[in-house]
């Protein structure tokens, strides 16, 4: 699995992406954002306050409930606003 990682999100963790090994028991977005939280304080940090999170899978805005596998692309960015 590819994981990207933009803005607030890149400069927390401190990579703009990553390869991933899924979990055979992670099948949503929200359950892969709990084992990203366990990698570490900075993924924690990262990933603590789900209400300042969007994601996107295979380049496509989804759920946190949404499902995934093993070769999708998963990206994390923080709300947009426009103007």
């Amino acid at each position: 699995m590819d994981l990207l990682y933009f803005a607030r999100i890149r400069e927390t963790i401190g990579c703009s992406s990553e390869k991933y090994n899924l979990p055979a028991s992670v099948t949503t977005v929200g359950e892969l954002m709990e084992c990203l939280r366990e990698k570490g304080t900075n993924y924690a940090a990262a990933f603590g306050d789900e209400s300042l999170i969007r994601v996107a899978v295979n380049q496509t805005y989804v759920n946190f409930d949404h499902a995934i596998s093993d070769g999708d692309e998963v990206a994390f960015f923080p709300p947009m606003t426009g103007g």
